[in-house]
């Protein structure tokens, strides 16, 4: 009987080293995966620092000004005054739509028995 209880107590010691092994190569291939993806988030945000800067850099009103000064015989751009905006209280906005009914039904009031 003894050995029988050794042989399944060495069966379950193996057991469970083998699945703890399986445990810890999967934790490790988890923390490489986040640290992966950190990574690429990092990678990102900077590409996004730098796009936000170009942006900036390239809606200069100075530099935009030049630009169309160089194509207004082409674009046939002009300066926005404030003279060019409406109110508005001057927009039309249309009326709302008055919905069809399609489907009448007919409501007939019916008294209450209880009530006098």
């Amino acid at each position: 009987m003894r050995t029988v209880l050794y042989i399944l107590t060495t069966m379950a010691v193996i057991g469970l080293a083998f699945w703890a092994y399986r445990e810890n190569y999967a934790t490790q291939a988890a923390l490489a995966d986040t640290r992966d993806l950190r990574q690429d988030i990092r990678a990102a945000h900077e590409r996004l620092a730098v796009l936000r800067a170009e942006w900036a850099y390239l809606n200069r009103p100075d530099r935009l000004r030049d630009l169309v000064e160089i194509n207004f015989n082409r674009l046939e751009l002009l300066e926005m005054r404030s003279e060019q905006f409406g109110l508005v209280r001057q927009v039309a906005y249309p009326p709302d739509p008055i919905l069809p009914i399609t489907n009448p039904v007919d409501v007939i009031h019916i008294e209450d028995e209880s009530s006098p």
